[in-house]
């Protein structure tokens, strides 16, 4: 499974995007390996799909997850922590709540690769505190 950040499915969906034709392309070579991202990146894609694609956009993206076109991992009470501490570690970004799930996702598949339009931030966050993201977008 592919890791995928917002951006990602923001640049899939824009034709105009700058990112569109590359997130069309990697959908294509990943699709049969499978995606997977977090509930953060969900909400956080959805709201802006609604502001900069349209108000039908969400819908569709939403049904990629119910037919299970795209996994959902779920945070926990227990991950509260480690997302703190990695807000804490990247203050200077700063690191949001979508981009703390995504580390903690990598952590939890053991692998960093991930498709994200967010080269600054996924070159410089870390899972497991030292193993750098693949970002397979860029």
């Amino acid at each position: 499974m592919v890791i995928t950040d917002t951006g990602f499915w923001l640049a899939l969906a824009n034709k105009r995007d700058d990112m569109h034709q590359q997130a069309k392309i990697r959908f294509a070579e990943f699709k049969q390996e499978g995606f997977i991202t977090t509930w953060c990146v969900i909400t956080e894609t959805c709201y802006l799909l609604q502001q900069r694609v349209g108000t039908d956009a969400p819908k569709a993206f939403l049904n990629k997850v119910s037919v299970s076109a795209l996994q959902v991992f779920d945070l926990t009470q227990e991950h509260c922590p480690r997302v703190i501490q990695l807000m804490d570690q990247y203050r200077d970004l700063p690191m949001d709540l979508a981009d703390a799930s995504l580390v903690i996702l990598a952590e939890h598949l053991g692998h960093g690769r991930i498709l994200s339009v967010d080269q600054r931030d996924f070159n410089t966050y870390r899972w497991t505190n030292t193993q750098p993201f693949q970002n397979l977008l860029l």
